[in-house]
């Protein structure tokens, strides 16, 4: 897939996956790695970023496997966040389609 594709979307996937459930940052690695092929060197400086403006909020939780994991919940102002990127990805995809169809009816 185009690497810039997987950027423009990466940030709602990763949103969209907490807003189902918290997550700690491996357990999204893998669940984004389902739609985007991504690596942690990629997910864990976007976690950062949407932490720092108040999208994400972390807290620890105990792992039977090993030290405690930092887990990731979608803020109500990062709720708010990811349905307007919901919205404009939408919008953004009708129009590139739309356009690929007229283009091919022409």
């Amino acid at each position: 897939m185009n690497a810039q594709f997987k950027k423009g979307v990466l940030e709602l996937v990763v949103l969209e996956s907490v807003r189902k459930k918290d997550m700690y940052g491996y357990e999204l690695v893998e669940e984004v790695s389902k739609v985007i092929d991504v690596n942690e060197g990629t997910i864990y400086p976007l976690l950062k970023r949407l932490t720092n403006e108040h999208y994400f909020e972390t807290y620890l939780r105990e792992s039977t496997e090993g030290p405690p994991r930092k887990y990731y919940h979608l803020t109500a102002a990062g709720v708010l966040y990811r349905e307007t990127q919901e919205q404009e990805w939408n919008e953004f995809q009708q129009r590139v389609c739309t356009f690929l169809k007229e283009q091919k009816d022409e």
